[in-house]
């Protein structure tokens, strides 16, 4: 019932907003029935990619901030009103229930009541002229002073949209999806919200998740038919399956052990195979490798698209931590190469310290390291792909008539 998934969509909400946790670590909760559970979520999804806008809409309503839990309750109220288009009885009577229901809210019943109507009367007007939701100081700065402001309102305008999925196709497998997109770079594109698991040949492991972006770093590669590759940072193993897919022999390594379950898990359902090591890849020691996939931890911004409770989980705090030891990943990654031999180095993240920085830090300090150059076109991209020390950067904002794409960085080293 709806109630149900109102309740779910405010317990997501508190994990994020109160507990500063990601959604992917929110326990499931098994009673919910599974529509229950998909409406939920793109009820929290809805009220964190426009939580400035709706709470403009609620301030001149509101003698003085509620109580979170009553804040919650009229966001997402306002949510529905404002933005999904519900029908205003329904959403302000459920959300009067849900007040008179709460602990915490059992007194605040008139006044959710009072505000919702007039949100419901007014509301309209009022969010068509309220601010946008912007990011955080610690992404947009270090964005806006890369590439103007204008990049910046862009991706934050990018970021309100629910994305597409996009799914990478097995080489030699073939799918009949009618209503799927096929993108200049090759991944399908299906509508927001799709089932991913009822679609035909995901069962037979013709196909998996990844973002078109995501999906590009392997192809910096070349040919990897019968080569040793190392995949490091592998889970949940999109670029593993590419690899092994290809023909190369793949070793993936993870420090996370639930996360490598994952890599395994898809592993068997697409038939493919890989040596799987759970380990610290900073420790990882081997004879040399042809080729080394580095998609290092980051900060994840590029991927708010898909995550809108990154904003308001993440801190800048991060960020240091975070490239040292990416420097410290590219170093020991080297060591891992062949002479001669081709690492690819990738972030989903905006912040230029994580990617472009990084990649002209590291050709500083190791002799004779370069950047193998990139032809954008011919992945599918165009000119505005390539970065000027000769990586390839990606934004939420291009691809706007597309859907958009993952904010990315990528690029492919070598050295005698």
């Amino acid at each position: 019932m709806a109630l149900e998934a109102r309740k779910a969509a405010l317990r997501a909400l508190d994990w994020v907003l109160r507990e500063k946790r990601m959604l992917a670590h929110l326990p499931a909760d098994t009673r919910l029935a599974p529509g229950d559970a998909a409406r939920a979520a793109r009820l929290a999804s809805l009220v964190l990619r426009n939580l400035e806008p709706l709470d403009a809409c609620l301030a001149p309503y509101l003698d003085r901030k509620p109580p979170l839990p009553a804040l919650l309750i009229l966001r997402l109220a306002a949510a529905e009103l404002l933005i999904a288009g519900e029908d205003a009885h329904g959403v302000v009577d459920s959300a009067v229930t849900l007040t008179k229901r709460g602990k915490k809210t059992a007194r605040m019943g008139g006044m959710v009541n009072a505000v919702l109507r007039k949100v419901a009367a007014e509301g309209p007007e009022r969010i068509a002229h309220a601010p946008p939701q912007r990011l955080p100081g610690w992404i947009a700065g270090p964005v806006k002073k890369r590439w103007g402001a204008e990049v910046l309102r862009a991706i934050e305008a990018a970021h309100v949209a629910l994305p597409p999925l996009d799914l990478t196709v097995k080489p030699g497998a073939t799918v009949d999806i009618p209503e799927a997109t096929r993108l200049p770079t090759g991944s399908l594109r299906m509508p927001p919200g799709t089932q991913v698991t009822a679609l035909p040949g995901y069962a037979e492991g013709a196909l998996w998740v990844q973002d078109a972006a995501a999906a590009l770093p392997v192809r910096l590669l070349g040919e990897v038919r019968g080569s040793r590759v190392l995949d490091l940072c592998a889970a949940p193993g999109g670029k593993t399956m590419q690899l092994a897919a290809l023909g190369a022999q793949v070793t993936a390594l993870d420090l996370s052990e639930p996360r490598m379950g994952r890599v395994r898990e898809n592993l068997a359902r697409t038939g493919l195979s890989a040596d799987l090591v759970t380990a610290d890849a900073l420790d990882h020691a081997a004879d040399p490798y042809d080729a080394i996939l580095l998609d290092a931890p980051c900060t994840a911004s590029g991927t708010i698209r898909r995550h809108p409770d990154l904003p308001h989980v993440k801190a800048w705090t991060e960020v240091e931590p975070l490239t040292r030891l990416q420097m410290r990943l590219i170093d020991h990654a080297l060591s891992l190469l062949k002479p001669g031999g081709t690492l690819v180095y990738c972030t989903c993240s905006l912040l230029p310290v994580e990617g472009e920085f990084q990649v002209t830090a590291a050709l500083k300090r190791h002799e004779g390291l370069s950047v193998i150059p990139t032809d954008a076109a011919a992945l599918g991209g165009d000119d505005a792909w390539h970065s000027p020390e000769g990586g390839l950067r990606l934004r939420p904002d291009l691809w706007p008539d597309l859907g958009g794409i993952d904010g990315f960085y990528m690029a492919a080293l070598t050295r005698p």
